[in-house]
């Protein structure tokens, strides 16, 4: 019998479920203080766990230990790497949780607007307000999601019946889901210049912290709402704070850096704000406790891997390549541009690389998806893809064509109902070092694709790359490297300059403007 501990409030089912396998001994205790449940159960084999915290003591403290399922998505509570060593298996439940979440937004929406729990407190005090508490409806205005995974579109299927204009923000969903969704695609920028309401739906990783910055809170209209239940981190909290009274913003708010009590220092901030309930219902409670024990018994019987979430990088790969296969799908993907809606993914494996193909696909699919969580495994990946509408296909490769341990990335996207485009990018490893070999038609790169980058390309003439030359320096950028390749048919013509800063938006497009580039992008690769 195996022993699985739960030293936490979950739904009953999880314990019913696994008891019913007939080879697991659970033990369910949420009064017990966890030090003490532990050493009590030393040859524990699995614990299902909600928000409490587990390190190197806790995981000491059950030598036995293989698995940890978080009742949940997120999983930082969880100390993944001292897991890792120790030979244990962390896995979450995303989507556990999506509809709760997705209803807590709207009803955060419906209060602010209606100022229900400020009324509440006034008529409770004997007091009769009326004209104070006049409030807005939400039919007819515009909501803006940033981030389509589970979350993003169950809001979006809710809030249909209100009437509201859907618009939407993510890189990879294609446009025919959003159509299906109800959901325009537009630009980040576009959609928080155009929402009367912002809501947020992104993990929190390198691409998306501080992501609403400055910027972004700047374009909102006067008087917009910004909802976050999402991730702390998401917003950049300075900018907001002085953004925010000078755009007369509405910020409701469900997260913390730390879920714990005490004083928040965004208070001030917060028109609305609750302590983290975004999955506090019983609905998804038991989904969490149905889904933790279904993929223990998937993972014991049937070796399924889906949901692991500090997965080793496989024997005889180097971790290089899974980082290149990361690089290749962001420059594809800026090369492709953010206005064109991501129709299907191409990936194509060289040389010693072919038996790791499934394993190279999710970094691919993570650089394509700020919501997809590069731990997964490549189940993950494939449905992460399928659930936005993105076709994939894994070429098979002819290694007489001399390209040894290389990755070629093809991307296929959409403008508009007509407009059509295709990019292809390919690199390899070089004594340790990524190199990209080829953007589209222009082969023999041999760049290194790290720091800060700008590219154009555009119609081959004399001069076109001092003028480039001379904008950066204008605008105070010095040039650190640079390659300026021709096509096959020598017609059009790629610069591709590492420099020394990002470069601004708006010097990326002047100087676009200036060469009549074709393609033009700014890129920083860490």
């Amino acid at each position: 019998m195996k022993k699985v501990l739960i030293p936490t409030k979950l739904d009953p089912v999880a314990a019913t479920i696994l008891e019913g396998q007939g080879d697991y001994q659970v033990v369910q205790d949420a009064k017990t203080p966890l030090a003490d449940l532990l050493a009590a159960h030393p040859d524990t084999y699995a614990l299902i766990v909600r928000s409490e915290k587990i390190g190197e003591n806790e995981m000491t403290a059950l030598p036995g230990l293989k698995v940890i399922l978080r009742a949940g998505a997120g999983y930082n509570t969880i100390d993944t790497k001292a897991a890792r060593a120790r030979g244990i298996d962390v896995m979450n439940t995303p989507g556990a949780n999506a509809n709760a979440v997705a209803e807590e937004v709207i009803a955060m929406m419906l209060a602010d607007a209606r100022h229900l729990v400020a009324a509440d407190a006034s008529v409770r005090a004997g007091e009769w307000e009326k004209s104070r508490f006049m409030g807005r409806e939400l039919a007819g205005k515009t909501l803006g999601i940033l981030g389509l995974g589970y979350i993003g579109q169950l809001l979006a299927r809710r809030l249909r019946g209100f009437e509201m204009t859907l618009l939407g923000y993510d890189p990879v969903i294609s446009e025919e889901r959003a159509r299906e969704l109800g959901i325009r695609l537009v630009p980040a920028e576009e959609l928080f210049e155009q929402a009367d309401y912002v809501s947020l739906h992104l993990p929190e990783n390198e691409q998306t912290q501080g992501l609403v910055d400055r910027d972004l809170l700047e374009r909102m209209k006067e008087g917009a709402t910004l909802i976050n239940c999402a991730r702390a981190g998401i917003v950049n909290e300075a900018d907001l704070r002085e953004v925010k009274p000078r755009r007369k913003l509405r910020f409701l708010n469900d997260v913390y850096p730390k879920d714990a009590p005490g004083p928040k220092p965004i208070a001030d901030l917060c028109d609305l704000m609750l302590p983290h309930l975004g999955a506090s219902t019983a609905e998804a409670n038991q989904n969490a406790a149905r889904r933790a024990a279904e993929q223990l018994v998937e993972f014991d019987t049937k070796g399924i891997t889906s949901y692991i979430v500090n997965r080793d990088i496989p024997a005889g790969l180097d971790e290089a390549y899974g980082e290149l296969a990361h690089v290749l799908a962001r420059l594809a993907r800026a090369v492709l541009g953010d206005d064109a809606a991501l129709d299907q993914v191409e990936t194509s494996f060289y040389g010693n690389l072919k038996p790791y193909a499934n394993w190279l696909t999710i970094p691919i699919v993570s650089a394509l998806a700020r919501g997809f969580d590069r731990s997964l495994d490549y189940a993950a990946a494939r449905q992460y893809l399928h659930d936005q509408g993105i076709a994939y296909e894994d070429r098979v490769t002819d290694d007489s064509k001399g390209y040894a341990n290389s990755i070629t990335v093809d991307l296929v996207g959409r403008v508009g109902p007509d407009e059509s485009r295709h990019v292809s990018v390919r690199g390899t490893v070089a004594e340790s070092t990524l190199m990209i070999a080829r953007i589209n038609d222009f082969d023999k790169l041999y760049f290194e694709p790290t720091g800060h980058l700008v590219a154009y390309s555009y119609e081959d003439r004399p001069g076109v790359l001092g003028c480039i030359a001379a904008a950066l320096a204008e605008a105070g950028i010095n040039i650190d490297d640079v390659r300026n390749p021709h096509d096959s048919q020598g017609r059009q013509s790629l610069a591709i300059l590492k420099v020394n800063q990002p470069v601004p938006e708006a010097v990326v497009e002047r100087i676009a403007e200036r060469v009549n580039a074709k393609i033009a992008f700014g890129i920083t690769i860490d």
